[in-house]
Formats: structure tokens, sequence, C-alpha cells
């Protein structure tokens, strides 16, 4: 037990006291009730889990930014406000329910050029259109080859806050803590120009460890079920 409560992420105390709190006052209430926020106490403790990672040691190589399930792979244009050029671009969107680890990780190592937050709504993570639509704050990463990744963090129907660790011009390495999204997300990656995603929609990542692409495959190394 004590190793699990060492694995929370220090954003989550907050919450954990306030369930424990009403739960301390749910037990003069009625017992059945204290033992479902014992439960609900738990639970959130294990939302804000911060597992160890082992990130692969490759610096070609691109891990997923979060846990969970990809919903969204193809080539796009992306946002202009994010600076990554007029061509089209591999995006990669993976979907965190609310049982995934929520903790954020930096994809490759580079320099933190740019952070970039917009307000919006809260659809279902998972749509396509939460993309444009829902709270969402981006990270720019460029490689010391010049080339630009970018995270983008994007709140769902129940996640309302997004927290970023990081600063502009920080220097980041793969698998590192970058932020998280509370209760239900998703993170979109966009691949810079003519690097091809290596995962298919479906497949379930893990943050840090998951390879996502490799920064010197192109579009001549397609996989099957992948399109130009």
């Amino acid at each position: 037990m004590q190793k699990f409560f060492e694995c929370v992420h220090p954003e989550g105390w907050r919450f954990v006291g306030i369930f424990a709190a009403f739960t301390f006052l749910l037990y003069f209430i009625s017992v059945p009730l204290f033992w479902v926020g014992v439960v609900l106490t738990l639970w959130c403790a294990y939302f804000f889990r911060d597992p160890k990672r082992v990130t692969p040691t490759n610096s070609n190589l691109v891990v997923s930014p979060a846990d969970g399930k990809v919903v969204i792979v193809k080539k796009m244009l992306p946002p202009a406000e994010l600076g990554l050029g007029d061509d089209e671009l591999y995006r990669v969107s993976v979907f965190l329910n609310v049982f995934d680890v929520h903790i954020n990780r930096v994809p490759v190592a580079g320099v933190v050029k740019s952070i970039l937050y917009h307000p919006g709504k809260f659809l279902n993570a998972s749509l396509d259109k939460a993309s444009d639509d829902n709270e969402r704050n981006a990270v720019v990463l460029e490689t010391d080859s010049g080339q630009k990744v970018c995270v983008i963090q994007i709140a769902g129907l129940i996640a309302r806050r997004i927290v970023t660790f990081v600063k502009q011009e920080d220097r980041m390495k793969p698998g590192e803590r970058f932020g998280l999204i509370r209760f239900g997300s998703r993170a979109d990656i966009y691949l810079p120009k003519g690097v091809v995603p290596k995962v298919m929609v479906g497949q379930y990542m893990i943050g840090g460890e998951s390879i996502l692409a490799n920064l010197s495959d192109t579009d001549s190394a397609l996989p099957d079920g992948i399109e130009q």
C-alpha cells in the first residue's frame, strides 16, 4: 500500500485529500456510504498514479506521449498557429479513458520552442473534431536536427483542467513528464514532414515507452494500412 501511494503524482494529492475528507464525514452519516467513499478515494489515487517508465534510448524514435488507444492516424494540414509549415503532416491521436495513466510524456529529445493554450469546449475527446473545438494546449519541440514535433493536450468530456509542467526553451529528454490532463482526455502528436507513423488505429500505447514513429523513416516506408 505504501508503494501504491508513493507513485501518486503530487498534482493528485489535493483531490485525494478532498475525497478522503468527504469519506471521513460520511462515516458519521452512513457506514455503507463511507465504504463507497473509501473506494472512490482509492480510485482517485489510482487515477493520479505515476508509474516509472523505461524509454527507448534510440534518439531517432518517437514515443507515445500518453497511455491510451490510438483513435486517429491521418495526414493533414496542421493548424497555422503551431508554426509547423504549410505541408501536410501525419497526426496520431491517442485517447485516454478514465482508467488510463494521465501523465503526459515528452515524445522526443529537444527544446520547447512554443507553448500555445487555446480555450474551447469539452466534447468527447475521442471525436475527430475535438482537435479543433476542445480546450487544448500545444507544446512544440525542436530536435537537435531541426525537426519539429508537436504534442497537443486535449481536454475531454470529463476533463476540465490541463496541466503543463514545462516552459519555453526547456531542454527535454524523451519520456520526461511534461504535463497531465485530469479525468479523461486525448493527446495528439504531429510528426515532422516526411516521417510516417508506425502504429495503427486500435493499438494501445504506453506513454514514454511505445514507439509511434522513427524520425529517419519517410513516406517511402509506409506500413500496410496507412494512406499517403
